[in-house]
C-alpha cells in the first residue's frame, strides 16, 4: 500500500500542470494541481521514510498518510482530497489484509468523511467523482468480486466516466469545455496507485524536505534549492490535434513512445475526434511535425520554462533579501489574538494598525497549508483566537486547522476577500463576548462588496464574455463584473455594477504595480462618479491584483 500511495502522488506531481490548466477562470491563482499535488507530497514525505526504513506497519502508514495530508492540505482541493485521504486510511487501518469488502467500505469512509467537512458540498467536482468510485466499489463488492486487479480497473473506470460527466453538473465546466481538474487530480492519484499494483516501473523518488525560506511562497523551495535545479527540457509544449483519422490504441502508444523519446512531462489524451497532448521538450518542432500526421493542430502555446525559471529565481531572490521579522515570536498572554491571511506590506500594515497579532503571507497565488495556519495558531498566545482567510479558497484550510486544535478555542470568520477581513477586525467589540463578536462580524461582512482588478493568464469564455489572454478583469464576489484592455476603465466598470443605493462607503487599495498619482487620479473619478459616498485611497502592495476595491 505504502508503493502505490507514493505512486499516486508522482503521478500526480508529474500531471500537475496539465490538471492545473483545466480550471474555468483564466486567473493567476493557485491552481488545482499544485495545491492538489503540495497537499499529496506532504503526506508522500513522510510516507517515503517510513518505506526507505523498510518496515512498514498499516498503523504507522496509515497514520502517516492521514496527518501529512492533513497539515500539508492547501486549497478546497487539497483540503477535500486530505479528508478523502483521512476517511479512507480509518477503514483500513485496522485490518491485517486489504480484502475487496475492506476497499468498498474505506471508500464509503473516504467519500463520507470528505463531504461531512464541506459546508456546502457541490456536485460535479472531485467530491462526485469520489463518491462515484465508492459506488462501484460497492456495487462490485456486493456482486462478489474476488479479483482485486478487475476491482481496481472498473473502479477506476467508472470513476473515470464519471468525471466525464461533471460538464453536464456544472455548467461553468461546459462551457468552458473541461472536466473538474479536482476530480482530474484524484484520478491521477488512483490511476498512478493503479500502476505500482500492476508492477509497472516507477520512480518513487521524493524530495525529503521542502525548505521554505522566510517571507517566501508557502511551500516553494528555497532559493538556494530553486536556483540549483536542473530543467532538462526547456519548453512546455502543448496543442491539440483535431483528427484527420481514426486514432486507435497503437496509434496513441506509437505518439506515446515518440514523444518520450524527445522529452517527458507527457500526457495525451484522446477523445473522439480530437487528441489533447501536453509535453515538456527542447525541441517543439519534432512534436509538432509527428502530430500533424494525424490531423490539424489549433490552441498551440509553446512556453519557455528556463526563461520562467530565471524570472522566478530573480524574484525569490528579491524576497530572500528581506529581513526576518520578530512578530513571530508569542507576545504577553491575552484573552483574545488575531490571525489574517494577507499579501502586499500596505494590507499587512492596515492589519497590524487594527491589532491583528500575526499575519499569514498569502492568498490567491499561494494558498496556505494547515500547518501554516497551525504554526500562526502556536504563535499567538491567547485562549481565543479569530481566523480571517480573506479567500475562499483558504477557508477550508482553516477549518481543518481549527478542528485540530484542542488547547485554544479558535473561530474562524469565513472571510472570502481582504475588504471582508478588515470590516470583520474593525468590528471586534473587547466588551463583547467571543461568541457576541462572532454574531456581529458574521453580520458585517455581508454587506461588503469587493471588487479585485487583475489580468486574465488563458483565452476563455465565461458568462458570454470573451477574455483574450493578456485582458484586464474585475472580478466582484460572486463572477466577473468587466473586462477589457484599460486597468482604469476595467476598474471603474467594475464598481459600477457593485454599486447600489444603500453604499456610503469605498474603499480602494492599490498595488505594487499601480503608480500614486493614478491611484488619486482614479480616486478622483469615483468621487466625481459617486459623490454621495466617501472615498478612501490606501496603498495595499499586493501583488497580482492592481485594485482591490470595497464598497458597504
Amino acid at each position: 500500500m505504502a508503493k502505490m500511495f507514493l505512486a499516486g502522488a508522482k503521478n500526480l506531481e508529474n500531471k500537475k500542470e496539465w490538471i492545473n490548466e483545466l480550471n474555468v477562470f483564466p486567473v493567476p491563482d493557485g491552481d488545482t494541481g499544485t495545491n492538489m499535488t503540495m497537499t499529496i507530497m506532504a503526506a508522500a514525505r513522510e510516507v517515503s521514510a517510513l518505506y526507505d526504513m523498510g518496515d512498514v506497519d498499516m498503523v504507522s502508514l496509515c497514520k502517516a498518510i492521514s496527518s501529512g495530508s492533513l497539515r500539508g492540505a492547501r486549497g478546497n482541493s487539497g483540503v477535500i482530497l486530505s479528508q478523502l485521504f483521512r476517511g479512507f486510511t480509518k477503514g483500513v487501518k485496522e485490518c491485517q489484509e486489504i480484502t475487496i469488502p475492506v476497499l468498498a467500505s474505506a471508500f464509503e469512509k473516504a467519500v463520507e468523511t470528505a463531504y461531512k467537512a464541506v459546508m456546502k458540498p457541490k456536485e460535479g467536482t472531485i467530491l462526485t467523482v469520489a463518491k462515484g468510485g465508492a459506488v462501484k466499489a460497492r456495487e462490485l463488492a456486493d456482486a462478489g468480486v474476488t479479483d482485486l486487479s478487475e476491482f481496481l480497473e472498473q473502479v477506476i473506470a467508472y470513476a473515470d466516466e464519471v468525471l466525464q460527466q461533471t460538464p453536464e453538473m456544472l455548467p461553468v465546466l461546459k462551457q468552458a469545455g473541461v472536466v473538474d481538474s479536482g476530480g482530474q487530480g484524484l484520478m491521477q492519484v488512483l490511476k498512478g496507485a493503479y500502476d505500482a499494483y500492476l508492477g509497472k516501473e516507477i520512480d518513487l523518488t521524493v524530495e525529503k524536505s521542502a525548505g521554505v525560506a522566510s517571507g517566501s511562497m508557502p511551500g516553494t523551495k528555497s532559493f538556494d534549492a530553486q536556483a540549483g535545479a536542473e530543467i532538462k527540457f526547456g519548453y512546455c509544449t502543448e496543442f491539440i490535434i483535431m483528427l484527420n483519422k481514426v486514432f486507435n490504441i497503437k496509434m496513441e502508444m506509437d505518439f506515446k513512445a515518440y514523444l518520450e523519446s524527445i522529452g517527458d512531462s507527457i500526457v495525451v489524451v484522446a477523445d473522439e475526434d480530437v487528441v489533447k497532448v501536453h509535453v515538456h521538450t527542447n525541441d517543439p518542432g519534432l512534436a509538432i511535425q509527428k502530430a500533424l500526421k494525424y490531423g490539424a493542430l489549433s490552441n498551440m502555446k509553446i512556453d519557455n520554462m528556463r526563461l520562467e525559471h530565471q524570472e522566478k529565481l530573480f524574484k525569490m531572490s528579491k524576497q530572500e533579501e528581506k529581513p526576518a521579522e520578530d512578530d513571530d515570536l508569542p507576545g504577553p498572554k491575552k484573552d483574545v489574538g488575531f490571525i489574517a491571511v494577507s499579501v502586499g506590506d500596505g494590507i499587512g500594515e492596515i492589519f497590524k494598525g487594527l491589532g491583528v497579532d500575526h499575519i499569514i503571507e498569502g492568498g490567491q497565488t499561494m494558498n496556505p497549508s494547515t500547518e501554516d495556519m497551525l504554526n500562526a495558531i502556536d504563535r499567538v498566545n491567547a485562549d481565543s483566537i479569530f481566523i480571517f482567510p480573506n479567500n475562499k479558497n483558504i477557508i477550508l484550510a482553516a477549518n481543518q486547522a481549527q478542528s485540530l486544535v484542542k488547547d485554544k478555542k479558535i473561530v474562524v470568520i469565513p472571510t472570502k476577500t481582504v475588504p471582508q477581513g478588515i470590516t470583520a477586525v474593525i468590528n471586534y467589540v473587547p466588551d463583547l463576548s467571543v461568541e457576541e463578536n462572532e454574531k456581529t462580524m458574521l453580520a458585517e461582512i455581508e454587506a461588503v462588496a469587493t471588487g479585485q482588478v487583475t489580468y486574465a493568464v488563458r483565452d476563455t469564455n465565461i458568462d458570454g464574455r470573451e477574455i483574450k489572454q493578456g485582458d484586464f478583469m474585475g472580478l466582484g464576489d460572486h463572477g466577473i463584473l468587466s473586462v477589457g484592455t484599460s486597468i482604469s476603465g476595467v476598474t471603474l466598470e467594475m464598481v459600477d455594477a457593485m454599486m447600489t443605493q444603500d453604499k456610503e462607503l469605498i474603499s480602494v487599495y492599490y498595488g505594487e504595480e499601480i503608480d500614486k498619482d493614478d491611484a488619486e487620479k482614479l480616486s478622483e473619478r469615483l468621487s466625481e462618479k459617486y459623490p454621495d459616498c466617501d472615498i478612501e485611497l490606501q496603498y495595499g502592495g499586493q501583488p497580482i491584483y492592481y485594485y482591490i476595491i470595497s464598497a458597504e
